[in-house]
């Protein structure tokens, strides 16, 4: 009887040694996981603060750029044009507040009436903007093609295009590709289509029609 309470006793040590190593064998794999786990999230937390630093400098450099330019028109008397390098004869608009600038392409330039294939003659001016576009100010800041119509319904090709909207878009797709094959990062270039929702004239004139078929490459200096 005494050997008999001897063997279950052992017995019982036997099955508390072993549900203890197990116990143990489960709390390492725990630990590792959330080791893993942590070393994960300390690599995310890390990237994620090496981007908003990096977003911060891009703020902060793109601030003193506007705040140059703001400087030589309001000191030097340069025009929009020649502050920010794009130089005479391009219609430049620059808006310290949204902290953009804007050249605009009249549509006569850049397309045939009805087309949104680049004419042979735009190339000059648009390699132009591209090389402007490829200084140190503007290298890496985020760029907006947006196309614009006037509101007369597509006539001459109408078979090509469902309307407005998709001509514009079309148009300044066109635009777009273009500057990413002159070396603009794709990264850094979006095409938008307005139709004729944006007019900056009016409609009721054959001279405010010509002033809203237009392109736009729109540069944000905070991006």
């Amino acid at each position: 009887m005494q050997a008999a309470r001897k063997k279950t006793i052992a017995l019982l040590i036997c099955l508390v040694f072993v549900a203890l190593l197990s116990g143990c064998t489960n709390w390492k794999k725990e630990y590792d996981a959330l080791y893993v786990q942590h070393s994960n999230l300390q690599g995310r937390y890390e990237a994620e603060q090496r981007a908003k630093n990096d977003l911060s400098d891009a703020v902060a450099q793109g601030q003193q750029t506007i705040d140059e330019l703001q400087r030589q028109i309001d000191e030097m008397n340069k025009t929009p044009a020649d502050a920010t390098g794009f130089g005479p004869g391009v219609d430049v608009e620059f808006d310290p507040t949204k902290g953009t600038v804007t050249v605009t392409l009249e549509n006569s330039i850049l397309f045939d009436s009805g087309k949104a294939t680049l004419k042979q003659a735009a190339n000059a001016q648009l390699d132009h903007i591209r090389s402007v576009l490829r200084d140190g100010k503007y290298a890496g800041k985020p760029i907006d093609v947006v196309g614009h119509t006037d509101t007369d319904p597509i006539r001459k090709t109408k078979a090509q295009w469902k309307d407005n909207w998709e001509l514009s878009a079309e148009r300044a797709l066109s635009v777009a590709r273009y500057l990413m094959q002159k070396g603009i990062a794709d990264e850094d270039i979006r095409a938008v289509g307005c139709g004729a929702s944006r007019p900056v004239a009016s409609n009721a004139s054959t001279a405010g029609k010509a002033k809203n078929r237009r392109v736009e490459i729109v540069v944000y200096l905070r991006g």
